[in-house]
């Protein structure tokens, strides 16, 4: 009786365990979309939106994480949906840990997106996306640092190659700095971009540091709480320095002055927000379903389709320190892939040999 019972009470583990990789999978995959369409529209959006006359920063870092209350909705449905499948043990909200860990993951994300919006301002979205991939080789290292993610002469020739690619393109300006950009504006955005490259790489461990010191088994609704949390705060981030600044008195008045017009302006402000929104709910998703490291690939990876639609609908040029440094993007991301690969399939193999040998005994 007892081993029928065992045995029954594994085969329900199993059942378990295959529908969590499902759904997980399938999480990814949804979140993997968000990132997509987040990275490719999100740019582009908010460079039109400087490109026609639009002047407020700290607006399209705000807009990048104002949409958090939408997220009240899943997480409700989540819980009064699972609340009942839950044991006793599970945790239904975050710890007071959590909500500190939050706290200082939004603030570093509103510093971060303040710093990309600086730089969409002054570069081209073809260089801007260029540069935003050197976040990959910020994410190795703190990967590294945080949570112990191990470096591999792979994942370190992806990194040297993406230095290289950014210091290639730091060398000339002139074939690619936009119209009525001076070079101090033009490698002040610069700057500014890579610095906020390197914190939001190291944020992306930093969430993962969260989710395994948690303290608590860390649920989906735990996560939507999570990115709740971080949108939250790095929304009140943002927000401080507008009414500071005026800045949502002022929105009718540049709509007014957008030289496409005011109706193309908001138009313009709201689906930058929901793709901006997008970008930033994949990437906290990515990295609960995968890893910090999957996360940085990915965006990495989209570069390519960045760089065509920043010249089909934005008219951008494509020069050859462009070509030079997206070919480097794209050599670190075939060799921080194909690394990944070799270790997943050297994982796979010690995991069929430990299976084989309990099986023996």
């Amino acid at each position: 009786m007892e081993s029928s019972q065992d045995d029954k009470n594994t085969h329900q583990n199993d059942e378990q365990h295959r529908t969590s990789r499902a759904t997980k999978s399938f999480l990814l995959f949804v979140n993997c979309i968000l990132v997509t369409v987040g990275s490719i529209a999100g740019p582009l959006l908010m460079r039109l939106y400087y490109l026609h006359g639009g002047k407020k920063r700290w607006l399209s870092s705000w807009l990048l994480t104002a949409g958090f209350p939408l997220l009240l909705f899943p997480i409700s449905v989540s819980f009064f949906r699972n609340r009942k499948n839950y044991s006793p043990n599970t945790a239904l909200f975050v710890t007071p840990w959590l909500v500190m860990a939050s706290a200082f993951l939004g603030f570093i994300l509103g510093f971060s997106v303040y710093l990309y919006s600086i730089g969409i301002s002054y570069l081209p979205v073809s260089v801007y996306s260029l540069l935003c991939t050197s976040q990959l080789a910020f994410t190795a290292i703190f990967a590294f640092l945080i949570v112990r993610h191990k470096f591999t002469h792979y994942s370190i020739n992806a990194i040297v190659l993406m230095i290289l690619g950014s210091a290639i393109l730091g060398l000339r300006m002139d074939g690619d700095r936009p119209n009525g950009v001076s070079d101090d504006k033009y490698m002040f955005g610069f700057f500014m971009t890579i610095v906020g490259a390197a914190i939001h790489g190291f944020m992306l461990p930093a969430v993962e540091y969260t989710h395994l010191k948690a303290g608590v088994p860390v649920t989906t609704n735990i996560v939507m709480q999570i990115q709740f949390l971080i949108m939250m705060f790095a929304t009140s981030f943002c927000t401080v320095p507008m009414i500071i600044n005026k800045d949502f008195q002022g929105i009718a008045q540049e709509s007014e002055e957008f030289e496409l017009g005011a109706r193309k302006y908001f138009m313009i402000i709201v689906f930058a927000g929901l793709a901006l929104q997008m970008n930033v709910l994949g990437s906290l998703g990515v990295i609960f379903c995968s890893s910090s490291l999957f996360g940085g690939i990915l965006t990495a990876s989209l570069v390519p389709i960045q760089q065509l639609c920043a010249v089909i609908f934005i008219g951008e040029n494509f020069t050859a320190e462009n070509g030079i440094a997206l070919a480097m993007c794209l050599w670190a991301f075939v060799s921080y892939f194909y690394g990944q690969y070799k270790i997943n399939q050297k994982r796979k193999k010690v995991s069929i040999n430990q299976e084989e040998e309990q099986e023996v005994v």
